[in-house]
């Protein structure tokens, strides 16, 4: 199943491939957390304790696995403590799974469903955290689509947009723009599936918003080399070639 929406910043889609379908969210609910954290008058400097058990949907406990998290950096911290702000930034820029639950633990499930509906999201939604196999298995999930992926990148104020320059995972979306374009995006994945939204940027016309999700045997689940981020990047280079028809759809 492949998912997208391209829409000039702002403005309605311009393009709309089952944009309402319903996928797996994987990584791309960490902006939904981030905005919740700049949205929540948290002191962002605030030192907390670097803990790897948090309280399932379902009442236990659960923790996060080394294995599946991208960022060694937190894990180096347990034990010790680190700023809500560094946290949330290496929740994005790095896709710590270990930071998101951290943060989200700080601000709270309500908090995070409050981001989606202020997004104007009809169908999407993180209840649990990163690797609650117990919420999962119960019934509840975390799960987006691809309008709803661009409605939530249009309603983020700038600075957390900013946040969102310094993902280092450029592959998908980035992996298919000119060298040095700038975008504000954050992209998920494992085996099964490869989801990628964002902003861009171009110097010659106004920005424009991407969102594709991708469910399928495609992707392999691996940070860098996934053939699904090869077909992303592909979609990511078509809509760049056409982004002066698209600039004439907006407002």
């Amino acid at each position: 199943m492949l998912s997208m929406v391209v829409a000039p910043r702002g403005s309605e889609p311009a393009v709309l491939r089952n944009a309402d379908a319903l996928h797996d969210a994987a990584s791309t609910m960490k902006v939904a957390v981030l905005a919740a954290v700049h949205r929540s008058g948290l002191d962002l400097n605030a030192q907390i304790p670097v803990v790897n058990e948090f309280r399932s949907v379902t009442g236990g406990s659960y923790g996060n696995s080394p294995e599946w998290d991208s960022d060694p950096l937190p894990w180096e911290r347990i034990g010790d403590l680190a700023s809500v702000r560094w946290l949330a930034g290496r929740m994005v820029t790095h896709s710590s799974n270990l930071a998101t639950n951290l943060c989200l633990a700080q601000v709270g499930q309500a908090a995070v469903a409050r981001v989606w509906r202020q997004a104007g999201a009809t169908a999407s939604g993180s209840p649990r955290g990163i690797e609650d196999y117990a919420g999962r298995d119960a019934g509840v999930h975390n799960r987006v689509s691809a309008r709803d992926l661009a409605r939530l990148l249009d309603s983020l104020e700038p600075e957390v947009l900013a946040l969102l320059e310094h993902n280092v995972h450029r592959v998908d979306i980035a992996a298919g723009l000119p060298p040095g374009t700038r975008l504000a995006g954050k992209n998920g994945w494992f085996p099964g599936l490869r989801h990628s939204a964002a902003v861009v940027y171009p110097a010659d016309v106004d920005p424009y918003v991407l969102a594709v999700c991708y469910t399928g045997s495609l992707a392999s689940g691996r940070a860098v080399d996934d053939p699904a981020a090869r077909l992303l990047a592909r979609i990511s280079a078509g809509v760049w070639r056409h982004r002066h028809v698209l600039a004439s759809c907006g407002v």
